[in-house]
């Protein structure tokens, strides 16, 4: 099965994968907030929003070929495909992180899995990416992948401070 994407595909994937990380740190934040670190995740909640909206608004000004169906698909592939992987690459905006919080994890931790989450979904873009053409918007993909590793730059950054 040979499969192409176009970016607005891959935009729309990116969106739900953010507003799920912003749960991540919202429910890190909700738990913690006694331990004083309350805020500062509350702001990487708030740097998933900013992605959401981020990959909105690059996501509305797609145009000509990075939008619409990329070929005859009756059978749904390339959605199922997509969701399956978004499903469970297992990084960012991974919904069984979010259960898997007890209120027992320090910043240190809440971080490191953070940084995880980021690193598996980078890879996962990369590997998305090089199935989307270039007449499809590839250099648009390839902008959510930058905007990924200055966030795990930030959250590495913090780890660090923390450690």
């Amino acid at each position: 099965m040979g499969i192409s994407f176009k970016a607005d595909e891959i935009f729309e994937f990116a969106v739900e994968i953010e507003k799920n990380a912003a749960q991540f740190y919202r429910r890190a934040a909700e738990l913690n907030e006694a331990a004083g670190e309350y805020d500062f995740l509350v702001k990487l909640a708030e740097m998933e929003d900013d992605h959401v909206k981020t990959f909105s608004a690059m996501r509305e000004s797609l145009g000509g070929s990075a939008v619409g169906a990329t070929g005859f698909d009756p059978d749904g592939e390339v959605d199922l495909f997509l969701q399956a992987m978004a499903d469970s690459h297992g990084g960012e905006g991974d919904p069984a992180a979010t259960k898997q919080l007890t209120g027992e994890e320090s910043l240190a931790d809440i971080l490191k899995t953070g940084v995880r989450m980021e690193k598996d979904t980078i890879l996962f873009y990369r590997e998305i990416v090089d199935n989307v053409p270039a007449e499809y918007g590839r250099e648009k993909v390839e902008k959510i992948i930058e905007e990924e590793k200055d966030h795990l730059v930030t959250l590495t950054k913090k780890l660090k401070q923390v450690k």
